[in-house]
């Protein structure tokens, strides 16, 4: 199986305003990324979601307006004949010291539990060194995708990790070798 766990912020989407996504309003694409996603699924890749939401744990929103932030996201997805399989999250805030806020390893696990697969099977692209710390500790393949919420490519990237400056380059250089991931080694 042909697995990519894609972050949402700053990869998916472009970054808020105020460093979140809180409502479906805020909610816009990063330029490529929907039909970067419809290319994945039309090559046979499972495309899940795992992101940190802070702003739960905070209270700057509720579970509805994650809701319906995710049901855009679905929408704006299928209008482009892409579909995302899953959306896993951590509602926790950064002290609450829970095992699922990205770096730790919780949401991956989940997500490879889920889908049957090991580690070293998974992509994880992401444009937050948190997103690919988290795919280390499974051993997936890593990919930096776009520029934090500072607009910067951290310096700080686990070992092995690649980069590109967005989620269409990197689809564009994984899927001309028929989608199996051979062209990112």
């Amino acid at each position: 199986m042909k697995l990519a766990i894609l972050d949402r912020d700053g990869t998916l989407n472009q970054w808020g305003a105020q460093g979140f996504i809180g409502h479906p309003g805020d909610w816009v694409a990063v330029p490529g990324a929907m039909e970067a996603v419809a290319r994945l699924n039309r090559a046979g890749w499972h495309v899940v979601i795992a992101t940190n939401q802070p702003g739960l744990g905070r209270g700057l929103f509720d579970v509805l307006e994650l809701n319906a932030v995710h049901a855009k996201m679905h929408r704006e997805l299928a209008a482009m004949g892409a579909r995302v399989d899953a959306v896993f999250y951590c509602p926790h805030a950064p002290d609450e010291g829970c095992r699922c806020r990205k770096p730790g390893p919780a949401l991956f696990e989940q997500i490879a539990e889920r889908y049957g697969v090991e580690g070293r099977s998974i992509w994880a692209i992401g444009s937050g060194v948190e997103h690919l710390q988290a795919g280390s500790t499974l051993g997936a393949h890593l990919v930096f995708a776009g520029s934090d919420a500072s607009g910067a490519v951290p310096v700080q990237l686990p070992a092995g990790a690649v980069c590109y400056p967005d989620l269409n380059a990197v689809v564009c250089d994984l899927l001309p070798l028929g989608g199996d991931g051979k062209a990112l080694s």
